[in-house]
């Protein structure tokens, strides 16, 4: 049977993994994953639906959606810090369950106040989710993968907005807006049953070593300290997020833009909308992959490729916007989005590679947290205050401009990565440093 070494970034253990389990723990995983965003994004197929049979504002569609984001950002770093003590897996499968009766309790809302509050609940439940779905996935990988494996794994999310908006378009149009969020919720339920019966904490947790101060950084000694440390890993939270803006606007809205400027009915623009999310996924795991494969002895460069993601996702989204709806339109948005979120996997192994492997789980809290008080909760609302003043192709045009500051962050962060990097290792600067042999021992 073939193994993994595990990536527990101790070089004092020979801990393995069997390769097969592994990629079952990465499936079901994934497959939460998957379910937490269907949940999330099957609202942005019903906007039109929500808007004539409550009457309501584009600033009030954008808030339910934004709700989400806020609660994710304002709960992950608590709820991650109680995982990573208290056991992930457990963790896991309470977080499914409870978004997934949040859901349903969308699909029994009465009103807009009663809609609110469940999405509240939706976003509660789903806080945690990806930063301690990610420590749980690179715990069972080798570590040269890691930019491959966060970006694959948070492309779980954008696989689950093209379900959620495909299958939630089709549902609505044959059966009505309510029972789009009922078959996500048993999706999301079955899922939570499941995952403790096979995913267990003993076999994915890494061996630590018992007396590991002796050959480690100071940082070992205070972890959590890895997490704002370093100005290139405060500056990778903070160009995520606005990176993730960009991407995350487009997605909540682009049904409702399809909608209303070309026509096309819920389950089309669904189906469409889906297209382009499906691009944002497939482009951020072969981001990824490129990241991983180009960066093993150059850790700078995988910052230069998120600052051209940035400023490649900002020309192609601004051309696309400034076109009137047709087929070039369209194609450019499927381009522009292809790299809109590639970012994901280089900040993700950034992040990993700058903090401590034991508060993982918190360090990608700590990047969700500026991903959604960021990005994702503030770019549908803004967009949609905006909208309403003056039209969503307008806004459109104005939202592909925060990659440009997103770039300049990211350029911030490449000035400090490689003497971050060294110094966190116990190395001199001078020394040369290469991500392949990193350890880790943060």
């Amino acid at each position: 049977m073939a193994f993994h070494p595990i990536a527990d970034d101790d070089d004092s253990g020979g801990v393995v993994v069997a390769r097969k389990y592994a990629w079952i723990v990465f499936a079901l995983t994934f497959g939460l994953l998957i379910s937490d965003y269907m949940s999330r994004q099957v609202l942005n197929a019903v906007f039109p639906l929500l808007k004539s049979e409550w009457s309501l504002s584009d600033g009030q569609l954008g808030l339910l959606s934004g709700i989400v984001a806020l609660m994710v950002g304002l709960l992950t770093f608590p709820l991650s810090l109680m995982a990573d003590r208290f056991g992930r897996v457990k963790s896991l499968a309470l977080m499914a369950m409870l978004w997934s009766l949040a859901t349903l309790g969308c699909a029994l809302a009465q009103d807009y106040q009663q809609m609110f509050i469940a999405r509240f609940m939706v976003g509660v439940g789903e806080a945690a989710y990806g930063s301690v779905g990610i420590a749980v996935v690179i715990s069972v990988f080798p570590k040269h993968m890691r930019a491959t494996l966060a970006s694959a794994f948070m492309a779980g999310g954008m696989f689950g907005s093209v379900l959620g908006m495909a299958l939630g378009g089709a549902i609505a149009a044959k059966l009505g807006w309510r029972w789009s969020f009922a078959g996500m919720s048993l999706f999301g339920l079955c899922l939570a049953v499941l995952y403790p019966l096979i995913v267990k904490e003993e076999r994915i947790a890494p061996q630590r070593a018992a007396q590991i101060a002796n050959n480690t950084a100071a940082a070992v000694k205070r972890p959590l300290r890895t997490l704002w440390s370093s100005r290139s890993v405060v500056a990778t939270y903070v160009a995520s997020g606005l990176q993730l803006f960009v991407g995350g606007t487009v997605m909540v809205w682009i049904p409702s833009y399809l909608n209303r400027y070309y026509d096309m009915p819920t389950d089309k623009a669904g189906g469409m909308s889906a297209i382009i999310v499906l691009c944002s996924g497939a482009g951020m795991i072969l981001c990824g992959m490129l990241s991983d494969r180009l960066c093993r002895h150059s850790p700078e460069r995988k910052v230069s490729l998120a600052i051209g993601f940035c400023l490649g996702s900002c020309l192609l989204l601004s051309a696309a916007f400034a076109l009137q709806a047709g087929p070039l339109q369209l194609a450019l948005i499927c381009l522009g989005m292809l790299i809109a979120t590639g970012t994901t996997g280089p900040c993700g192994a950034m992040v990993a590679n700058l903090t401590h492997y034991s508060v993982h789980g918190t360090a990608f809290a700590t990047l969700t947290l500026a991903n959604n008080m960021l990005g994702l909760a503030p770019g549908p609302f803004i967009t949609g205050r905006v909208s309403d003043l003056i039209g969503l192709h307008a806004a459109f045009q104005l939202v592909p401009l925060v990659s440009l500051a997103a770039a300049a962050v990211f350029f911030y962060a490449k000035c400090h990565y490689h003497k971050d990097i060294a110094r966190l290792q116990g190395q001199s600067v001078s020394e040369p440093v290469s991500e392949a042999g990193i350890e880790v021992k943060l």
